[in-house]
């Protein structure tokens, strides 16, 4: 039997953009804190999407508060075996790997996540192009889908080069890319990928291509309701279809 022992990517109502907050993401931190411990979760992460989503992602004069509010709940629950941590789920927002973070930012968090999301802002024209229409029209005509896979492909491994990333997020969800090369590259510098609750990928057809790479997975809920923290049995089910072998899950017991 599989367990959940940490849920290291859920967002609160401080993933808003220039919108209302709660009309995205639902639930405060401290909610989203008690949900994990109520289920039993030994970590919660809270991931807010990065500062370049104009729709949704985080303000960054809210992430002062955020760790003050962090700060106050680890005095209650920390004694009680849920360590909370702050995370952030940057965009990719440059084919030459481009997130929307800098390295002041990268120190005030203790988790790194990266993510492929519609609406980022992209850091040139080119980079709208090859990171969105492209990939997007490469559904519709198929002699168009190598070049784009190749590109996003190599976007992703740019990102691994040039930051601190700690889990990749629903890889290939929204725009292929080769999962195998992005895993074999994950696996030598020490990233995890995702194996989504919330997005089709990682599938059970793109776990089994990576089996046998000894990269490490985290098996994530990306709740956006309290009530969806710690759910991750979509997840399980991809894991016990794929064969996957459960020892690379980091943060589950079975």
């Amino acid at each position: 039997m599989i367990r959940l022992k940490g849920d290291y990517h859920t967002h609160t109502i401080y993933s808003s953009g220039f919108k209302r907050k709660g009309t995205h993401a639902k639930g405060t931190i401290e909610e989203n804190v008690a949900e994990a411990y109520a289920k039993g979760l030994e970590t919660i992460v809270i991931s807010e999407h990065g500062p370049g989503h104009y729709l949704y992602g985080l303000r960054l004069e809210n992430l002062p508060i955020m760790k003050e509010e962090i700060i106050r709940l680890r005095e209650i629950y920390e004694p009680k075996g849920l360590s909370i941590l702050l995370g952030l789920e940057s965009n990719l927002v440059g084919l030459d790997g481009e997130l929307d973070v800098d390295e002041g930012i990268i120190k005030q968090l203790d988790i790194l996540l990266m993510g492929y999301h519609y609406g980022a802002t992209p850091g040139s024209i080119s980079d709208a192009l090859g990171l969105y229409v492209t990939p997007q029209l490469a559904k519709l005509f198929a002699g168009t889908m190598e070049g784009s896979v190749e590109r996003m492909t190599e976007a992703y491994i740019k990102a691994m080069d040039r930051y601190p990333i700690n889990i990749i997020t629903h890889p290939g969800s929204k725009a292929k890319i080769d999962i195998v090369e992005v895993a074999k590259k994950a696996a030598r510098i020490g990233t995890a990928l995702e194996i989504s609750s919330k997005h089709d990928e990682l599938s059970v057809k793109s776990l089994e291509l990576i089996k046998d790479i000894p990269v490490m997975l985290y098996l994530n809920s990306d709740a956006h309701d309290p009530a969806n923290v710690g759910e991750v049995g979509r997840g399980i089910k991809k894991t016990e279809e794929s064969g996957i072998d459960l020892n690379r899950i980091v943060n589950i017991a079975h």
